[in-house]
C-alpha cells in the first residue's frame, strides 16, 4: 500500500482511495491518500468523469478515519447518500449560520451594494451594530440616512432573509467537529446564500482551532468551488489555502473549471487530482501549476476513462497515474437517463 500525500518514514489515518494504474488499464498496487496531516487539495475534471465521485470516496473515508471532523458543502444535493448508514455521515437539511459571523464590509458585498454608496453605508453601519439579521433590519429603521438608502437597504436585507441560510443560533466548530462526515445541503438556494454559508462555516472552523476550541482536525470539502471563490466566501477559503495548514484545517475543493477559481487554489494545493479535461483554458489553468519535478505537462497524459485521475503529490514529489475506488455510499451525481423514464407504466423500448 502506498499513500499519497506524505513522507515514506510517516504513519498515521489514511483514506482508502484506489489503486495505480497500470499503461495497460489493469490494477496496481493500493493507493490511500494522508489525512494524518492537513492538506489543501484540489479535484478538477469535466461533467461526467467522476469529479463528485471522488470528492465522495474521499469523504467517505474521511468518515471513518479518527481525529478528524469532514464538513462537506453540497451545491447541487450529490452528497446527502453518504447518509445510508456505510459511513459515520450526517445531513443538514437546512444549514443556518449566525448573521454575525460575516463582517459588515461582506454583508454589502452579499446583498450586492457598493460599501461607499448610501444604502450601503446603511447596510454597513446595520452589521456593525447588530448580532442578528432581525436586529439589522431594526437597526436600519434608526439609523440616520435618506429614504432612498433606507428602502434600497430594507429591500436588500429583506431578500437576505428569505434565503433562510441565517439564525440567531446558527451552526458553530463544535456542531461540525462530531467525527462524522457533516453535509450542507445547500440545492436550491441562490449562489449568493451558499456563499454566506461557505464563509462562516470556513472562518468559524478555522478560528476554532486558533483558539483551541476543537480538538479534531477539520477537512471543509466544498465541490462547485468556482462558484465560491467568485463569492464572498472566497476571502475564507484563501485564508485555509495559505494559512490553514499551521491550525490544522484542511482545504479540498472540486471543480470542472480550474480556469475559473483563482491561481493560488492551484498553487497552494499539495495535493492535485485531475480527471478529464477537454477545454483549451482549463488546461492551460492545470498547465500553469505544473511542478518543477514534473517532466511533462499535467495534461500530456490525460486521464480519457471516467474514475481514472492523475494526481500531483507536492509532499512526495510525485505525479502518479491512479484509479479511483468504488464508493461504499450510493452516488447521488448520476445523470438521468430519458430510457430509463416510465411514465406511462410501461416498459421502455430500450429495455425489452
Amino acid at each position: 500500500m502506498v499513500v499519497i500525500g506524505r513522507d515514506a518514514d510517516e504513519t498515521g489515518e489514511t483514506v482508502e482511495f484506489g489503486h495505480f494504474r497500470a499503461p495497460d488499464g489493469s490494477h496496481g498496487a493500493g493507493v490511500d491518500l494522508d489525512c494524518e496531516f492537513p492538506h489543501a487539495g484540489i479535484v478538477v475534471g469535466k461533467r461526467g468523469y467522476g469529479k463528485s465521485y471522488t470528492l465522495g470516496v474521499i469523504a467517505e473515508g474521511l468518515a471513518e478515519a479518527q481525529g478528524v471532523a469532514p464538513v462537506v458543502v453540497d451545491p447541487l444535493g450529490v452528497f446527502t447518500t453518504l447518509d445510508s448508514g456505510a459511513v459515520p455521515a450526517s445531513v443538514v437539511a437546512e444549514p443556518r449560520v449566525a448573521a454575525s459571523t460575516l463582517p459588515p464590509r461582506a454583508w454589502c458585498d452579499l446583498v450586492g451594494l457598493a460599501p461607499d454608496s448610501a444604502a450601503g453605508a446603511v447596510v454597513w453601519q446595520a452589521a456593525a451594530g447588530a448580532e442578528t439579521l432581525a436586529g439589522m433590519r431594526r437597526r436600519v429603521e434608526d439609523l440616520e440616512c435618506g429614504p432612498v438608502a433606507r428602502r434600497t437597504a430594507r429591500n436588500h436585507l429583506a431578500l437576505a432573509d428569505s434565503w433562510a441560510v441565517f439564525a440567531p443560533a446558527g451552526l458553530d466548530a463544535s456542531d461540525l467537529a462530531t467525527g462524522e462526515a457533516t453535509v450542507l445541503d445547500l440545492a436550491g438556494k441562490p449562489a449568493t446564500a451558499m456563499n454566506a454559508v461557505v464563509r462562516a462555516v470556513a472562518t468559524g472552523l478555522y478560528e476554532a482551532r486558533v483558539a483551541g476550541d476543537i480538538a479534531r482536525l477539520p477537512w471543509l470539502l466544498c465541490d462547485e468551488a468556482h462558484v465560491f471563490f467568485d463569492g464572498v466566501a472566497a476571502p475564507a477559503l484563501q485564508t485555509l489555502l495559505t494559512r490553514g495548514r499551521q491550525p490544522g484545517v484542511s482545504l479540498l475543493v472540486a471543480t470542472q473549471r480550474p480556469d475559473a477559481v483563482p491561481t493560488v487554489a492551484i498553487s497552494q494545493s499539495d495535493l492535485v487530482i485531475a480527471h478529464r479535461l477537454t477545454d483549451r483554458a482549463d488546461r492551460d489553468a492545470l498547465d500553469r501549476a505544473r511542478p518543477a519535478y514534473a517532466a511533462d505537462a499535467l495534461t500530456a497524459g490525460m486521464p480519457t476513462r471516467p474514475g481514472d485521475v492523475t494526481v500531483v503529490d507536492d509532499t512526495g514529489e510525485a505525479i502518479h497515474a491512479v484509479r479511483v475506488r468504488e464508493r461504499t455510499t450510493p452516488h447521488g451525481g448520476s445523470s438521468p437517463r430519458a430510457s430509463t423514464v416510465n411514465p406511462a407504466g410501461e416498459t421502455p423500448q430500450s429495455l425489452k
